[in-house]
């Protein structure tokens, strides 16, 4: 007697049906690839990399404050690579890390090694001792802020009593007014430089054409971000909305006015936010945005950008004043070692960050909120308000008595003089808890599914680009682009979604 041996039916696995939690359990190919870069990317950043710096020779102290920032490059390293690592795209938390990494970890660490800093440290050792605490301390905060996050409510897990918001979307119409204004806006820059040639000579005849444009004069801060930022941030914004449009629909790359208009806005972008006659961060946040824009759910493009910016930051940057000035005044790097660029040039935050406790220490105290309202409202010219905040790279700078006042000021240094510890700690909780609750809105919305004219399918990679310019600081140097930005898309966005009224 035969018996029918079978092997018991089981369903084919469909990952592309899985629902999201179940998505660590399944074995593809991009797990596998994760699995094999999770090693050897973990090690790099948090040990190798960190190690490799500490151990070279050099005039550095090896003192309290050089055993803390070798803490901090390897805490920053571990947290960026589970950013790098994770199974969800972590636009927001990912540039902070990767800001941390970078300018508040590896750099500092072979400013410590040599002993030599692009930013002089005024103050005694003990301040910035104080001060890269501070950061681990305000890194700790925005950790905790994120861990908050992930608690919801009972009514929501109990299993949806809450009706899913409609996602805010692109008003066709208003897109296409957009698009005048960023051609207008932009035209104005240019014009009032002296046209196209300025912005592909040197950052130093950019700042020379505004000074000759008459906006640098009295309240010079406020008119330049106002210039600079309705020269470049509508364009952007308009391409960035435009791409997203080209990429996710098929309806869009059968107009031919739509393709028209894209090619139009790229060949604006080039002029007015190429990385010749832009800062370094403004380039970064405009590549981000567009990466991000251009590959909405790609994972591997995700883990790329992110890795790659390490390289290109810490190695590429330094030398990215070639574009600053013409031909008479550039001084080429000359360099026996990988870590002097890393020394001389851009990245003086921690020591910034010294300075300002210093500066905070020898009698001014903290400022409860001033220089905070002083950066909200930027745009109050200074005939108004007598007693305007000074922006607080500048103020700090004009205290150390430098020559070059524009200087950084991170958001660990402007929270700490405005709030104090508490309020530094309290502030980039903040941070990480609306950070982690975007990016979980953003991986729902940024699929193949959302509709073209999901607005923060674009809004995030923008500010997460952006992030750069914010965390470094100033503040006030930050805000006129933020509040020119904010006015684009209260002008486009709608909560109608008809067929008409919105992108399809």
């Amino acid at each position: 007697m035969v018996t029918d041996v079978r092997e018991p039916s089981v369903a084919p696995e469909r990952p592309l049906l899985l629902d999201e939690s179940q998505w660590g359990r399944v074995t593809t190919p991009r797990t596998l690839l994760s699995r094999a870069l999770s090693v050897p990317l973990a090690l790099g950043f948090t040990v190798f990399l960190p190690f490799v710096v500490a151990a070279q020779s050099g005039d550095g102290q090896r003192d309290a404050a050089f055993w803390l920032q070798l803490l901090l490059a390897m805490y920053a390293g571990a947290r960026l690579s589970a950013m790098v690592l994770t199974s969800r795209r972590k636009l927001l938390q990912g540039s902070f890390w990767l800001f941390v990494y970078m300018a508040m970890g590896v750099a500092p660490l072979a400013q410590a090694v040599l002993g030599r800093v692009p930013t002089p440290v005024v103050g005694p050792r003990s301040d910035l001792t104080v001060a890269i605490g501070l950061v681990l301390l305000g890194c700790t905060a925005f950790d905790v802020g994120v861990l908050l996050a992930r608690h919801r409510p009972a009514a929501r897990r109990a299993g949806g009593a809450r009706k899913e918001p409609r996602p805010v979307m692109v008003h066709r119409r208003r897109l296409q007014l957009l698009t005048l204004f960023a051609f207008l806006g932009s035209a104005a820059f240019i014009v009032k430089l002296g046209g196209p040639a300025v912005f592909f000579s040197s950052r130093q005849e950019i700042i020379a054409g505004i000074q000759e444009a008459g906006v640098s004069n009295g309240d010079g801060q406020a008119g330049q971000a106002l210039l600079r930022g309705f020269g470049t941030v509508p364009a952007l914004l308009a391409l960035l909305l435009y791409t997203r449009w080209l990429i996710t629909s098929k309806y869009a790359r059968r107009k031919v006015s739509v393709i028209a208009t894209t090619g139009a806005l790229a060949a604006l972008n080039l002029i007015v936010n190429n990385p010749v006659s832009n800062p370094r961060y403004w380039f970064l946040t405009v590549l981000f945005a567009l990466l991000f824009t251009v590959f909405p759910v790609s994972a591997a493009m995700y883990r790329v950008a992110l890795s790659m910016a390490v390289v290109v930051a810490l190695l590429v940057f330094p030398f990215a004043d070639r574009f600053r000035y013409d031909e008479k005044n550039y001084k080429p790097v000359e360099t026996t070692s990988f870590l002097e660029p890393m020394a001389l040039k851009d990245y003086d935050q921690i020591g910034m960050f010294a300075n300002t406790i210093t500066f905070s220490n020898s009698g001014p105290g903290h400022f409860y909120g001033r220089q905070l309202a002083g950066s909200v409202f930027f745009a109050v010219p200074r005939s108004v308000w007598p007693g305007k905040p000074r922006d607080t790279g500048v103020m700090v700078g004009q205290w150390m008595g430098t020559v070059n006042t524009n200087l950084s000021s991170p958001i660990w240094a402007e929270l700490w003089l405005d709030f104090g510890p508490l309020g530094m700690g309290a502030g980039l909780l903040a941070m990480g808890y609306a950070a982690a609750r975007v990016d979980r809105r953003y991986a729902k919305r940024a699929t193949r599914r959302s509709p073209p004219g999901s607005l923060i399918s674009t809004v995030v990679p923008l500010v997460a680009g952006y992030s750069f310019i914010l965390l470094r600081g100033p503040l006030l140097q930050a805000s006129g682009r933020v509040a020119i930005a904010g006015m684009c898309l209260a002008l486009v966005a709608t909560y109608r979604h008809d067929k008409g009224t919105t992108l399809r």
